[in-house]
């Protein structure tokens, strides 16, 4: 080994004695006759210091060193003198004295600093990204997910639980996002699909008889990337049989709570246990089915009061029967008229971009003696004003952002407002995960387009037990066994009871716009296998990226994964996609068609 021990191990216990450490070069510092080398591993960074009286070899070495050269040191462990220690680093009390230091190999001067946590161009990032996973703070989360990710399996398998790989070729089926294809050569014309999930073959593992299973899965969609999204990710996949819905979150509550304190147990949950909220009261009072518990910003349905003032369009949306909400912002409507009237120009601004087609607003003044600020407040009542403060909890000094339009553009002017006024005011905690549970979700929702029923899940969640009539006489009332974990405004699991019957699956299919006859095509298998004594079954996914991106405090998920792609689902360091060469087309029976001639 070119190394006895780790730079960031070494403490004042190794002092007096003899290492040999290797990495990269961190930081430089050249005084001269004494140069100061942060020699940087995966486990942190140690000071080398290197006087060219008494190390002249390993100093004249030391002077044509730069950041990034990889080096070798062998010497002694000494402490630092006093009133010279780091308490910033581990090993900011010893520092290394070399008998000699060997360049291991050099390095160009890298497109940017490894060494700061400046910002760094997201092309570059990617372009060069071998360099950015060399920064210790995305090691971090590396090392955050590794440590994670044993965590579960160790945590599942003393519960019992089975791991048990499934395949990632298999057949393509409709589940929502595009699959990726793969053709098969041996079989000309046909395609293999890569997982979006491995939903039917965990509960063919149930059909099995294994119980419990679980898997760190790999999964693909080929679907609109964002922040929070990449087209290949990790999930831990599980399912469990002979449970019912609380069973599964009961599980998935705890390992999530044990890790959280054994990973982070600096940050806070903010309740415990976790809260459980049904769809329709997250979407009435935050617009999201997954949204931010740290903060409040909630909106307020206030149809019955603004629906019987003054103000015209109030007045009108009240009558065909669209709601009106507001949203009460601590303490904003204090700031001077000037800039409230420019504040509120940019939130309108805003919220046209989702759809909304105007925001109203009044700013309450902090003395009692002036009036209500905004345009509508003269449509109100003084009555009709102190009704609506009392139900919005308005105090002085706070702005009420008024919106009404369809149920669904509202909310969407709700989430995008509480995200955006949540980050201008610094409303989220960064140490406080906010987990809650959202159960209850609509079984389907109905697509005018398409003219049928579209599962809020997917095709193989059982619908709430009491509301399994309703799939015969009125599906749009059948609430699905759904339940999704929430954090901080990100969905990090999700997961149902599953159908276990024929006879139920089977309903399921013509309400989805499927025939009989197709559907047996697609999923006969699973049909088959439900005739041969199939358990009640039920499971969960988590994205392991997501959540890490979460327990990290990360905003997007490129950080927390080694090699991910670009927004367009590009690898811009190898080049990924790439056209693949006439013979390998030819093999695979493929023809390429210029992408302009698509209709």
């Amino acid at each position: 080994m070119l190394k006895t021990h780790h730079c960031g191990e070494l403490r004042l216990e190794h002092v007096g004695q003899h290492v040999s450490v290797a990495g990269w070069v961190h930081r430089r510092r050249d005084q001269g006759g004494l140069i100061f080398i942060d020699l940087r591993d995966r486990s942190g960074i140690v000071q080398v210091r290197i006087d060219e009286q008494n190390q002249p070899d390993a100093h004249a070495a030391a002077s044509s060193l730069r950041g990034e050269y990889v080096v070798q040191v062998a010497g002694t462990v000494v402490a630092r003198p006093e009133g010279t220690a780091n308490p910033e680093l581990p090993t900011g009390e010893i520092e290394v004295v070399p008998e000699s230091v060997v360049v291991l190999n050099a390095s160009k001067v890298p497109p940017f600093l490894i060494n700061r946590e400046d910002v760094v161009d997201e092309e570059a990032k990617m372009r060069y990204r071998y360099l950015y996973l060399r920064r210790p703070n995305v090691q971090k989360n590396i090392i955050l997910r590794h440590q994670v990710v044993k965590f579960i399996r160790d945590y599942l398998d003393e519960r019992g639980f089975v791991e048990i790989e499934t395949p990632i070729l298999f057949k393509t089926t409709p589940e929502g996002a595009r699959d990726f294809l793969v053709p098969s050569r041996l079989n000309p014309g046909t395609f293999y699909a890569l997982p979006q999930s491995p939903q039917q073959l965990k509960q063919l593992l149930m059909v099995a008889g294994y119980e419990r299973y679980f898997q760190i899965a790999r999964c693909f969609r080929d679907e609109d990337l964002r922040g929070n999204r990449q087209p290949e990710f990790t999930q831990l996949d599980l399912e469990m049989s002979f449970v019912q819905r609380g069973d599964v979150m009961a599980l998935i509550e705890g390992l999530m709570t044990t890790m959280v304190g054994k990973f982070v147990p600096e940050k806070q949950l903010l309740t415990q246990p976790f809260q459980r909220l049904t769809y329709t009261e997250v979407m009435e009072k935050y617009g999201s089915d997954k949204p931010d518990l740290r903060y409040d910003l909630a909106a307020v349905d206030v149809t019955d009061i603004a629906g019987k003032s003054g103000f015209p369009i109030f007045v009108q949306n009240a009558g065909e029967g669209k709601p009106i909400k507001a949203i009460r912002v601590p303490k904003m409507g204090a700031i001077s008229g000037m800039q409230l009237r420019k504040e509120t120009a940019n939130l309108e601004e805003l919220v046209r971009t989702v759809g909304a087609k105007g925001l109203a607003w009044m700013a309450i003044p902090e003395k009692e003696d002036e009036e209500v600020k905004g345009p509508i407040g003269k449509y109100f009542t003084v009555d009709q004003k102190l009704q609506l403060f009392a139900r919005v909890g308005i105090q002085p000094g706070d702005l009420v952002l008024f919106t009404s339009d369809q149920r669904d553009t509202v909310y969407m002017v709700v989430d995008t407002l509480r995200r955006h006024l949540a980050e201008k005011l610094q409303l989220a905690d960064p140490n406080v995960l906010a987990f809650a549970w959202v159960i209850d979700f609509p079984l389907f929702f109905w697509s005018e387009e398409e003219q049928r029923w579209d599962p809020s899940q997917h095709m193989f969640t059982m619908p709430v037990p009491e509301d399994v009539p309703y799939l015969d006489s009125d599906p749009g009332k059948a609430r699905g066994s759904q339940y999704d974990l929430i954090c901080n405004g990100q969905e990090v699991a999700g997961g149902s009871i599953r159908i276990h019957e024929r006879a139920v699956q089977e309903k399921i299919f013509p309400l989805i716009g499927q025939t009989m006859e197709r559907a047996k095509e697609q999923f006969g298998h699973m049909l088959e296998a439900f005739e041969y004594g199939t358990p009640p079954h039920g499971g969960i996914a988590s994205g392991i990226d997501r959540l890490i991106m979460v327990l990290s405090g990360e905003t997007n998920i490129r950080e927390v994964m080694a090699f991910p792609k670009t927004q367009n689902g590009a690898d811009l360091m190898a080049g990924a996609p790439s056209p693949a060469e006439a013979r390998q087309l030819e093999d695979l029976f493929i023809q390429l068609v210029d992408p302009s001639r698509k209709s």
